[in-house]
């Protein structure tokens, strides 16, 4: 009997040897058992349709909500109508070279037209102020006001002396009183007697035997004679100079002195009103540059010599600098666009009020200013100095 157990095989030395068996054993049939099979397995039907499906479905869905808008919009009247025209001619760009078009874009600075440095036109201490930054005042309001002790004792002065000089003017100018001339005629009168007197004393020594006179007496009355002689005639002329008035120079010469004293008191006027500083046109307050107590003198240079800066923010205009390339498309008059970068929403119209005549040689650029057309209401509100903002030059 054949042993059963020999003839019994094991399933995994099976599995094995067909495994060794289909195993390629050159290299030529491992480089064909790598390649691809040239068919492959076909995919079922059911799987193919299945996109296609969906793109129905989702095309089906679209054409019902857009009838459904469709119908909507067409159905209610008070729904604003949309020209296609004008929306194509609104979204259409400008072409090159047309009337608006943007020739050039720079960015610039907002600066006043007009900005001014007020100072008081007298020395003196601050005693009080009236402003402060951002205030908008109007022209002619009072500022400030200064120490008035020195200059209201000036004013004084120069008034006293000036009517010192028109009382002396009026004295020489209305010649003397009559009362005046009346006293001059008596005492000319007066002494016009004791010299007739004098002069019977001095005959009456002629007659006399001269063993009888002493020769000192004879020369005594002969020399009070002629003293009283010489005073007549003095007094006689100061009478008749009295009764014509004094000389028209000396009148010109007091009223001269009239005008002197009168542009003295004007000048010490001047300075006593100046102590209150007004402003000088109607803007805002920029800057503070002054305290109450401090002591401002124009003069000076180690003191403070203004009270503030004002401008009107009305009246602006955007600084820059444009290149020397770029300059030949710039001309005065030229119309421009100007938004702030702090609110580039809000568009400013304007136009290029001039080129400076010197360019800049470390920036190889020419200077422009552009006027910036502000609405009054709008003063100080959104454009303000010192802002950045860009500039579009259009075409003509």
């Amino acid at each position: 009997m054949r042993d059963h157990t020999d003839n019994h095989v094991n399933p995994a030395d099976s599995l094995a040897d067909q495994e060794q068996a289909q195993r390629p054993t050159s290299l030529t049939e491992r480089v064909q058992a790598l390649r691809l099979p040239e068919q492959l397995p076909a995919r079922s039907f059911g799987i193919q349709w299945v996109p296609w499906a969906l793109c129905l479905v989702l095309t089906c869905i679209s054409a019902a909500l857009g009838f459904r808008a469709f119908g909507t919009t067409s159905g209610d009247a008070s729904a604003p109508k949309v020209d296609p025209a004008a929306v194509a001619q609104a979204t259409r760009p400008v072409p090159a070279g047309a009337p608006g078009y943007v020739v050039l874009e720079s960015k610039g600075y907002i600066i006043p037209v007009h900005q001014i440095q007020v100072s008081p036109k007298v020395s003196g201490m601050v005693m009080k102020l009236n402003f402060e930054e951002g205030k908008h005042v109007t022209k002619g309001e009072i500022l400030a006001e200064l120490e008035t002790v020195d200059y209201q004792a000036d004013r004084d002065h120069a008034r006293s002396q000036l009517n010192s000089n028109w009382q002396r003017f009026l004295e020489l100018y209305t010649g003397s009183r009559p009362e005046e001339i009346k006293q001059a005629k008596a005492e000319l009168e007066e002494n016009d007697a004791q010299r007739e007197q004098l002069y019977l004393d001095w005959k009456r020594s002629l007659t006399l035997n001269r063993q009888a006179l002493a020769q000192r007496d004879y020369e005594a009355a002969y020399g009070s004679y002629k003293m009283m002689e010489r005073k007549v005639e003095r007094m006689r002329q100061a009478y008749e100079l009295m009764l014509i008035g004094p000389r028209v120079e000396k009148i010109d010469a007091a009223w001269h002195d009239v005008l002197q004293a009168d542009a003295d008191l004007a000048k010490a006027q001047w300075r006593l009103e100046n102590c209150i500083v007004r402003a000088p046109i109607a803007g805002t307050i920029l800057t503070k540059k002054a305290e109450e107590g401090n002591i401002v003198n124009p003069i000076a240079f180690n003191i403070s010599a203004s009270l503030c800066e004002m401008a009107d923010l009305s009246d602006l205009e955007v600084d820059m600098n444009i290149q020397e390339r770029d300059v030949a498309t710039v001309f005065k008059g030229q119309k421009c666009q100007i938004r702030s970068e702090a609110f580039p929403d809000r568009e400013y119209t304007g136009f290029v009020s001039r080129l400076m005549p010197i360019a800049d040689r470390a920036k190889g650029a020419v200077p422009v200013r552009v006027k910036v057309n502000v609405a009054k209401e709008e003063e100080g509100s959104y454009l303000k100095p010192d802002m950045s903002v860009l500039v579009r030059f259009l075409k003509k």
